[in-house]
């Protein structure tokens, strides 16, 4: 599984072959084939393993916005490690059925947790909102690098994305 994660993280659902993360894992790829039935097969269970692990959402109601925005902003500083699960949905949503697994995985979740500890947002787009602006964040700091956000005080930072979590979430 552990290859399947390395592979898809580093060169996206189209990027890499199932030969290729079997030959990491040190296994056939008929092996994998067997366990998995299919590179999509062995996708959708990257995706289950990737997205169940909670990485910057909490579990607490009053302090969701606040905890949300500070994970946000320490994972997303320029020495933080890379997000596997962020990684592998940059690279891999281009190819439409990745993007399915994606979604569902994304949806199963990363969502319907920000449903259960935020229900006042449940019936409204808002948790799909604020799930938007921690990709877009992510995207914007992490990967493009942006001048703007990575010379920013961080404490400043999190106060901003803490009021728009606040809003988003608990309206």
């Amino acid at each position: 599984m552990r290859a399947g994660v390395e592979g898809f993280t580093r060169h996206g659902y189209d990027g890499i072959g199932v030969r290729e993360i079997a030959q990491t894992a040190g296994v056939t790829a008929m092996l994998v084939n067997r366990y998995f039935g299919s590179k999509e097969g062995l996708f959708a269970e990257v995706v289950e393993a990737s997205m169940a692990d909670r990485t910057v959402l909490t579990d607490d109601p009053a302090t969701l916005a606040r905890d949300l925005a500070a994970a946000l902003v320490r994972r997303t500083a320029p020495h933080a490690d890379d997000l596997d699960p962020f990684l592998l949905m940059l690279r891999s949503a281009p190819n439409p059925r990745a993007a399915e697994i994606l979604r569902a995985g994304i949806e199963k979740h990363v969502e319907a947790h920000v449903l259960d500890v935020a229900p006042e947002s449940r019936g409204t787009e808002r948790a799909a909102m604020a799930l938007s602006v921690v990709a877009g964040f992510w995207l914007m700091r992490k990967v493009i690098g942006s001048t703007s956000l990575n010379g920013a005080d961080e404490a400043a930072l999190v106060r901003t994305l803490e009021q728009l979590f606040t809003l988003l979430l608990h309206p």
